[in-house]
């Protein structure tokens, strides 16, 4: 009889096993921390950055996602979004039937977000404003980082803040409007170019030119406004020699140019018999459509001959209680289209005019103070930058019609961040101990010019807000005495005190952007409009082609 088999004794546990169950057991521990840090400032950024920032976050949040379950359809562009939700080949081509027979009337990129979550959540009104929802919170967030890297935390937030609470973007991310892309590719843009301005990094360079080309796709050619401000930026302070500057500016252009111009090369070279007609264009080419109909000819100098006129039965649109079934139209002599006063005029300067003195008075301050100093300079650089930006786009606002007020959208990013950084600086420079006496004085006129500007807008429509203009021109009395008394007496609550008075200026603009929580208030998917008369009746904006006389 054999003997049964003694049962051996355990191995010990190797070595390697020991070790990978003592790495579980830490990273366990660690995950409640990495949700608390969520919380926390990253090294090298105060305590107060990354909570204050979620905060603007949480508001931006707010104020777009508030009405989006009644944020209604432009049934235009939303009948075009269902077919291409319905229809791989209408997403390709962006159509507008499900059957890809024709295209819209313009790129229509800025649908594909759209399309997808209508595909993933069902048609819905707030499926496709979703979308525009997340642009605007991710735009804030990009908005802090690229001004924080540039000027420091304070002036991030504040920049991010005051983007969140421009009237003409608190609407505009709230509906389902082309702009919201655009804006949310521009400021990613200027990130990555940020990066590659101050290390003179090409890869970084030619991801800038990639998201500009993704905003073509949005908006065309709005999207190169920003072009000018990129090369000259880069021209002026990356940290390389002027041939490899200019190496960098060519390869990252023609990156630019290929992502700009892919979907309209896509039409150009498909055999016209497996691709849909191309809308807005009386000789089906992409080209034609892009550049001419929707491009020069908005300067009235097309041989197309676009031109702008009245139509009584306008597409409808609704967003919360606005309709815009007949309303009246935009046409290229209309005053509001003046280039003379268009920025400043009744129907745009309260969307996106409030923060123009702040803006342009840091934009000259930031730019004194950085003369002479070397051409690498990061600060000088910044202020180049932005006041391209914000000039350049202005001027081509200044000579096309302006149909929709979500097309001033593209000064806000600029604005924002100008105005931000100008206070800062100032604010610095006034509590500075030894400086000159003209730069410590510069903050208590700008806090007045602002406030005397917030104040003149706000009177203009005080039945809004009866309460609004002698809450602004008390802030920017009581501001600008507590700054000029600080720097007789060097008393810190008088600082205090003026810091406060200083930030109650800016509850003008707060206050036309918080009204979008009222529907009554916060425009339509035709028209971004914040505040009063953001319901009433607008202009709908219709492109016809003449055809060229021989």
């Amino acid at each position: 009889m054999s003997a049964s088999p003694v049962p051996s004794a355990p191995s010990p546990p190797s070595a390697s096993a020991t070790a990978t169950r003592a790495s579980r057991r830490a990273a366990a521990r660690q995950r409640p921390r990495r949700r608390r840090q969520l919380w926390r400032s990253p090294d090298g950024q105060p305590p107060w950055a990354r909570p204050a920032l979620l905060v603007i976050a949480a508001l931006a949040g707010l104020l777009y996602a508030w009405n989006i379950t009644s944020s209604g359809l432009a049934p235009f562009y939303s009948t075009a979004a269902r077919s291409m939700a319905e229809s791989w080949k209408a997403f390709l081509f962006t159509a507008f039937d499900p059957a890809a027979t024709v295209t819209l009337d313009k790129i229509g990129g800025f649908l594909w977000p759209q399309a997808l979550s209508a595909r993933l959540f069902g048609f819905h009104d707030w499926a496709l404003t979703l979308p525009q929802c997340v642009e605007g919170v991710v735009s804030v967030l990009v908005m802090y980082r690229v001004v924080r890297r540039w000027q420091g935390a304070a002036a991030g937030l504040l920049a991010a803040g005051l983007f969140t609470l421009t009237p003409v973007a608190a609407s505009m991310f709230g509906h389902a409007i082309p702009d919201a892309s655009l804006i949310m590719c521009l400021v990613l843009a200027v990130d990555q170019y940020q990066r590659a301005v101050r290390g003179g990094r090409l890869g970084a360079l030619v991801l800038a030119g990639v998201w500009v080309g993704l905003g073509f796709q949005a908006k065309m050619m709005q999207a190169w406004l920003i072009v000018p401000a990129l090369a000259v930026g880069y021209l002026l302070a990356a940290p390389v020699t002027l041939r490899r500057r200019l190496g960098h500016l060519l390869t990252a252009g023609v990156v630019m140019g290929a992502v700009s111009l892919s979907w309209v090369l896509l039409m150009t070279f498909t055999p016209k018999d497996v691709r849909p007609q191309v809308g807005g264009s009386s000789g089906d080419s992409a080209f034609a459509m892009v550049f001419d109909y929707n491009g020069f000819g908005r300067f009235g100098q097309s041989g197309n001959g676009a031109t702008f006129s009245t139509d009584s039965a306008a597409k409808p649109g609704g967003g919360g209680a606005a309709q815009s079934a007949g309303r009246g139209g935009i046409v290229a002599s209309d005053p509001e289209n003046n280039p003379a006063h268009k920025l400043v005029g009744e129907r745009l300067v309260r969307q996106i005019g409030w923060l123009y003195p702040l803006a342009l008075l840091g934009l000259a301050f930031g730019l004194f103070r950085s003369r002479g100093r070397p051409r690498t300079d990061r600060t000088r650089a910044g202020y180049v930058m932005w006041g391209t930006w914000l000039l350049t786009t202005a001027a081509v606002l200044c000579v096309v019609p302006v149909p929709h007020t979500a097309y001033v959208a593209g000064l806000a990013p600029a604005l924002a961040a100008l105005s931000a950084a100008g206070a800062v600086a100032m604010w610095r420079a006034h509590r500075a101990d030894r400086g000159s006496r003209a730069a410590r004085l510069a903050l208590p006129v700008t806090v007045a010019a602002q406030a005397a500007w917030a104040g003149y807008l706000a009177a203009g429509q005080a039945d809004f807000a009866p309460w609004l203009p002698p809450l602004v021109a008390a802030a920017g009395l009581l501001g600008v005495a507590a700054l000029v008394l600080r720097l007789r007496t060097r008393r810190r609550p008088l600082g205090a005190l003026a810091l406060a008075a200083c930030l109650a200026t800016l509850a003008a603009p707060a206050t036309w952007s918080l009204s979008v929580l009222n529907t009554r208030y916060g425009g339509s998917s035709f028209d971004a409009h914040a505040g009063p008369f953001g319901s009433e009746p607008r202009g709908s904006f219709i492109l016809k082609v003449r055809p060229k006389s021989h």
